[in-house]
């Protein structure tokens, strides 16, 4: 059984339906992601499965027992409120320091425990709030647009975190955002959403279906194949390392032959230049000679 399911799932919020029949189901273990643009109901799917609204038409099934960790989109803390990390992790439900110690580990931030919550840099807030959603060892772990605000280096290392955090905890994870070049390469299977599912499938698949390519363009596909070749690199990062070093060895051997010849060249060019211009000034003293002799007649001629 999966871990959850959706059916026909439909959502009116008003006079509005953000969700049209929509059919979902994440398998334990594995990385989903939510694409669409601004207002295909994203957030309004994520906050369904965690029963946070309830749907209007279809259902949503859940595997017994399933604990679900949530990492929100935003979450705001007064800067004046004088609270710790520790203190943060173990609200609203208390936890153990050793439990909470375990959970910022796993999210990367293993020394942040005694520090205030309005130090923290915004990677390490979020690093912070998604310690907070392991402490319970959830067997779904879903984030919506957990890395808003961050740069790009900083969301890279948050969604490589993610994957380790899939590995430790063999959780499946669930993740919206809008950084397609980021979660698509991170991700076994994305759902493209636009109040319906319009394709799903592994991420070369989705970016290559028409669907995606009407609401994203063909940017990603290429963007993906880069991160594809790249990621292959590093796996490969040895064996590239010693062709690479055969190859600039080759290289420069071909360049210090390539020098040596030139080198030789030139000495035959300046060594040519250098007898064109002996024989060119022994040509210019034979002309003074002769003109010399000359006005040295003339004027013997004139006494």
């Amino acid at each position: 059984m999966s871990l959850v399911s959706a059916r026909d799932l439909s959502i009116r919020i008003g006079s509005r339906e953000i969700l049209q029949q929509v059919d979902l189901d994440i398998e334990r273990g594995e990385i989903v992601t939510i694409v669409g643009p601004n207002g295909s109901g994203k957030t309004t799917l994520l906050r369904a499965i965690i029963g946070a609204l309830s749907p209007t038409a279809g259902k949503i099934s859940k595997a017994p027992g399933v604990k679900v960790g949530y990492v929100p989109q935003r979450l705001h803390i007064d800067a004046t409120l004088p609270i710790t990390v520790a203190r943060f992790m173990s609200m609203p439900r208390a936890a153990s320091k050793s439990t909470c110690d375990t959970a910022l580990g796993e999210a990367g931030v293993p020394d942040l425990s005694n520090r205030q919550m309005s130090e923290l840099s915004g990677g390490q807030f979020q690093r912070v709030l998604l310690a907070r959603a392991l402490i319970g060892r959830p067997d779904l772990l879903i984030l919506d647009e957990a890395t808003q605000g961050l740069d790009q280096p900083g969301s890279a290392a948050f969604y490589r975190q993610i994957e380790q955090v899939r590995r430790t905890l063999g959780c499946a994870v669930l993740m919206v955002s809008h950084e397609l070049h980021v979660v698509m390469s991170a991700s076994d299977r994305v759902i493209c959403l636009n109040g319906h599912v319009c394709c799903h499938g592994t991420p070369e698949v989705v970016a290559s279906a028409p669907e995606y390519r009407a609401l994203f363009g063909t940017g990603t596909l290429g963007t993906l194949a880069l991160y594809r070749h790249h990621h292959d690199h590093e796996h490969h990062e040895h064996h590239e390392h010693h062709e690479h070093h055969e190859h600039h060895e080759h290289h420069e051997h071909h360049e210090h032959h390539e020098h040596h010849k030139h080198h030789e060249h030139h000495e035959h060019h300046e060594h040519h230049e250098h007898n064109e211009h002996n024989e060119h000034n022994e040509h210019n003293e034979h002309n003074e000679h002769q003109r010399e002799l000359r006005r040295i007649n003339t004027d013997r001629d004139l006494n």
